[in-house]
Order: C-alpha cells, then sequence, then structure tokens
C-alpha cells in the first residue's frame, strides 16, 4: 500500500468511490487512533544497517531527516521535538523493521495532553516514555520510497517504555443496499475543493446539513449520500469495543478516542467524529 494521506470515510464517497461501501466483504484491520504528537519514525535504515529516529521527515523525497545519532538529532531537529527524538533514540526497542508510531508523553505522570485529546493513566507512568505503535513500513529501497505494510506488532512494556495499544472488537456490520442512481459525483479536483469548504464548517462550528453541503457539493442527492455516510460511521464507531485504552478527554468530556483507522490491502480510511474532534484539533494550541 502506498504512502498516502488517511480519507475521512464519508469523503471518498464524493468521487462515486463505493468501494467504502464493500468494505466489509473482505478482510481488514481496525485500530483505535492515538492522539500523539510527534509523529515518530524508528528502526533500522536499510540503506545502511543503522538504528534511526525520525518524525515523518523520514519519508520526505527531498529534505529527509535520518537520525543515527544524537549529533544528528541536533543537526536537524531543537526544541521539544529534539528533547522527544533523544529519548526515543536511546529507550525505544532496537528492531529491524520500521515502526510508526505517536509519541504521548515523558513519564512520572498519570495524565497528558500531546494534542487535542487529554489521555487519564489508571496509575503514575513510571517509564521514561510513553508511545503509541500503530505502522509497519516496509521499502524496496529508500525511505521516501517506503510503502505501509501492516499494523505494528504487540509490544510488551518495558522499564523505559510503555507502549499503548488498545484493542479494538467489531461485530462485521452489513452495509445497506444504496441507491446512487441520479446522483451526481464530483472530478477528484471539484472534490478537493469541496473538502476544503466542508472542513472550514466544520473549523467554524458550523454543523454539517443538508442546505450547506447542497451548496458546497452541488447536488440534493449527493448531500444526501453524505449525511447517510456519517449516520452509518456513527452507528459503526459506537458498536466498536475498545479495552486497554488511556481514558481520553476533550475539555471535560469523556469520549471513546480520536476516531479508528480502518484498513485493507488496498484502503486506509478513518472514522473520526469530526465535529467533535476535527473541530477542536482545528482550534487546539499545537505544542510544536
Amino acid at each position: 500500500m502506498q504512502n498516502k494521506h488517511q480519507e475521512h470515510w464519508e469523503d471518498l464517497i464524493i468521487t462515486g468511490d463505493l468501494s467504502v461501501l464493500d468494505f466489509f466483504n473482505g478482510d481488514y484491520e481496525v485500530s483505535l487512533k492515538i492522539d500523539g504528537s510527534p509523529a515518530i519514525v524508528y528502526g533500522t535504515n536499510p540503506a545502511n544497517g543503522k538504528w534511526f529516529v525520525s518524525t515523518k521527515s523520514a519519508f520526505n523525497k527531498v529534505k529527509i531527516k535520518l537520525c543515527h545519532s544524537h549529533e544528528e538529532i541536533d543537526a536537524h531537529f531543537q526544541g521539544k521535538v529534539a528533547d522527544i527524538l533523544h529519548a526515543c533514540f536511546d529507550y525505544l526497542p532496537r528492531t529491524e523493521s520500521i515502526i510508526q508510531c505517536d509519541f504521548i508523553c515523558f513519564g512520572d505522570t498519570d495524565s497528558a495532553q500531546p494534542n487535542t485529546i487529554t489521555y487519564q493513566f489508571p496509575e503514575v507512568i513510571t517509564q521514561k516514555i510513553v508511545v503509541a505503535p500503530h505502522t509497519i513500513w516496509k521499502t524496496d529501497g529508500e525511505l521516501k520510497d517506503a510503502y505501509v505494510s501492516g499494523t505494528a506488532p504487540f509490544f510488551v512494556d518495558n522499564d523505559d517504555v510503555k507502549f499503548i495499544q488498545p484493542c479494538v472488537d467489531l461485530i462485521r456490520p452489513e452495509m445497506p443496499q444504496i441507491d446512487v442512481s441520479g446522483v451526481q459525483f464530483l472530478t477528484a479536483k471539484e472534490a478537493a475543493e469541496a473538502k476544503k469548504e466542508i472542513n472550514a464548517l466544520i473549523r467554524s462550528g458550523e454543523e454539517l446539513n443538508w442546505w450547506n453541503l447542497t451548496d458546497i457539493l452541488g447536488c440534493k442527492k449527493l448531500a444526501h449520500l453524505y449525511l447517510m455516510m456519517i449516520e452509518i460511521k456513527e452507528d459503526l464507531m459506537d458498536s466498536m469495543i475498545v479495552t486497554d485504552s488511556p481514558r481520553a478527554f476533550i475539555g471535560d468530556e469523556e469520549i471513546v478516542g480520536e476516531g479508528f483507522v480502518l484498513k485493507n490491502d488496498e484502503m486506509i480510511m478513518k472514522l473520526v467524529r469530526r465535529e467533535v474532534f476535527s473541530a477542536a484539533n482545528f482550534t487546539a494550541q499545537k505544542s510544536w
């Protein structure tokens, strides 16, 4: 699977990509999205066989920032990100694979707010760092050509690292039969602009409804289909059972988490309650 941006479930339908409706007929994986920051990429560089850490800039096409030493971390990064990478370089377990995780926090705390969500742990973390592994990458050449090969393996906590890896159980759903006759789908270029306008509405705190979606999408039936996809998505999210996850809050409101990632051999998509998490994420003060 190529290194592509995860798409929202409902956004996939805008161009008439009906594969989203058949997704659950095949094999797939479901995982809880963890709202960590920054993203950490680490493992063994296949080009030289050396251990490295980095951010998502490990996959840059031009300005690649791979750190095989503390000196290279200081050369490429600064501030809090550099501090985090120094700790990750020292404490993350050595592996021949290439792993991506989200950094949650340093230890000696029972709560953390790495990004938009605040996580509450049942006890004070004694390890040096807390991370949430989620993806294995592979490459037949350089890291800039890496592709997703699967979900990160389960890691056992050690004296230095606590791993956050929630389990998600989902009863295989039956997708409703949806009539798309008469729906005027958008081109890829039109869809990109429509998604920007939808995100702007979410950012402003305005509720997505049939009227404003019809204005954006230009088709009453497509607006209705988009809202139907949101309803199906929220029903799916409500059916998921999450274990081994810290409690999660946006402000004083407790939530299950950021959302879920669904993955098969062809597609990666995310299920997020955008009017809750995405709206908060758009306006959150970033730490770095």
